[in-house]
């Protein structure tokens, strides 16, 4: 066990599990409150995590989060079981081997699998944001408690997009600025709510697989897609029913009897010309600037884009829909004798289609990812070679999961992975006051290329004996996740050969 006594009056004992090195008086915890000392012993405080795979009374799989109120934490014997990096503790210093390497038979197959609880300083948060609504401009500081914690980056198709953390944040700043960052980080990917603020852009609460608040107002869709994609997916709906549409967007506005669609269906041109930057043919750029109006707009009134109507192409009574890309805002005007638009009550076969575009949005939603690079202490608690894990897992002879979730791995140099944090168990990540961030990771492999790589062959331990011996807390599998220690086509490969 970790940790050596100090002083033998007052029985103080050092943490070696990360650089801080906390001396620790006895019954109490360290910084982390991970590990304490107790008996005069340093003990770690919360228990290994294993996942099992249960059925329940109709024979079927049981995700871990159903029925958690019936799940008291307790083993369930001669069941299929994977230990997580969950509570395992750290690898720190670098030379120090893993705190499990875990023997197990699966199909036949001899495995091995390296928990570990990885010191993440270089790693940080990716949030995505399903939501048509502005939050700030790229690349504006976001700040929680007034400092930086990471900055807007690229929206994407529908989504705004954050990146949170990171080794500068961390460690490049005043101290307050990496504590806050490393707390933020903490409480994002433990599913929890945080508040932040966007220079120059809008007040958001986000949370982990709910959907985001900005500026006080909970988001309810995702749009469909930008004005054009949504003209393109819903032209012929509208056909015969309305003469012209346009679909306001911050992005892409589309004007239907311009765009191809309204080409593909002769429709004849409105005469209806909007404001902005025209792209290609029905397609306009900058029609207005960013806000919370209409379609990610400053708009309230969806008539301030139209730049002029041209009476030797426009006709009175003709049909006007103007619609945003989440259906959510509309209105239906005519155009009078003097090709004024005056808003009508809209028909039944018009709102139809109006509200098509609503049941296809998606519901708004924070997605967060983990994203860290697994080197120094990590690749050496697995191996006196870690070069050799590096090319095992991009060989994907090397299986890799954190917490028991699939994880997504860079490609190039190093061990880059990302990870959806609402796969993993609640309460995956916990942090160390360097400041950096704690987070389970499992290797796991052939127990023949594990002795091949230069593993730790004389740590290995069986999984019953981890099970009998160690402080455990049982979970059930998530069912959604392929089994860690199943057979990969690789090394099935190479012993067929």
């Amino acid at each position: 066990m970790a940790g050596k006594e100090l002083n033998e009056k007052v029985d103080l004992i050092r943490c070696d599990a990360c650089p801080v090195l906390c001396r620790i008086r006895p019954e109490k915890t360290g910084a982390c409150d991970r590990y304490g000392n107790f008996d005069g012993k340093l003990v770690r405080m919360d228990p290994v995590v294993v996942a099992q795979k249960v059925l329940d009374k109709n024979g079927e799989m049981v995700p871990f989060g159903t029925n958690a109120d019936e799940w008291d934490g307790s083993l369930v014997g001669n069941v299929p079981s994977f230990v997580t990096g969950i509570g395992s503790t750290t690898t720190y210093p670098d030379y120090k081997p893993a705190p499990f390497i875990i023997s197990s038979v699966h199909d036949g197959i001899d495995m091995v699998t390296v928990v570990s609880e990885g010191v993440f300083s270089y790693c940080g948060v990716k949030v995505k944001i399903d939501t048509d609504a502005y939050i700030g401009p790229e690349p504006a500081a976001i700040r929680v408690n007034g400092e930086q914690v990471g900055h807007v980056t690229t929206a994407e198709y529908g989504s705004q997009m954050l990146a949170i953390g990171g080794v500068r944040h961390l460690t490049g700043g005043s101290k307050k600025e990496g504590n806050t960052t490393c707390n933020t980080m903490m409480r994002l990917c433990n599913k929890e709510a945080v508040e932040m603020s966007i220079d120059d852009g809008a007040e958001i609460v986000v949370q982990a697989g709910k959907a985001p608040i900005i500026n006080g107002v909970q988001e309810e869709r995702m749009r469909v897609g930008c004005g054009s994609a949504t003209v393109g997916i819903f032209a012929p709906q509208w056909h015969n029913f309305v003469d012209e549409v346009i679909v306001v967007d911050d992005h892409i506005t589309a004007v239907l009897s311009e765009h191809q669609a309204g080409k593909f269906l002769d429709m004849p041109p409105a005469g209806i010309r909007v404001r902005g930057r025209r792209s290609t043919p029905g397609r306009y750029f900058q029609v207005a600037d960013h806000g919370a109006g209409w379609g990610g707009t400053n708009i309230v009134d969806p008539l301030d884009i139209i730049e002029k109507i041209e009476p030797e192409v426009a006709w009175p009574g003709l049909r006007l829909l103007m619609v945003s890309t989440t259906g959510q805002d509309s209105a239906y005007f005519e155009l009078d004798a003097s090709l004024e638009p005056v808003k009508k009550k809209m028909s039944d076969d018009v709102k139809l289609v109006v509200d098509r575009i609503g049941e296809n949005c998606e519901p708004a939603l924070c997605s967060v990812m983990f994203m860290g690079g697994a080197g120094g202490s990590l690749r050496a608690g697995v191996t006196i070679n870690p070069v050799r894990l590096t090319r095992s897992v991009k060989e994907t002879v090397t299986g890799v999961t954190c917490g028991g979730a699939p994880v997504y791995v860079w490609p190039g140099g190093g061990i880059t992975l990302m990870v959806d944090v609402n796969e993993m168990p609640d309460n995956s990540f916990g942090y160390v006051p360097t400041p950096a961030l704690v987070a389970p990771i499992e290797f796991t492999l052939p127990s023949e290329k594990y002795n091949e790589m230069g593993g730790y062959i004389d740590r290995i331990r069986t999984i019953e004996e981890v099970l009998d011996n160690e402080n455990v807390r049982s979970i059930r599998w998530n069912n959604r996740h392929s089994w860690p220690l199943s057979k990969n086509k690789n090394f099935e490969f190479e012993q067929d050969a």
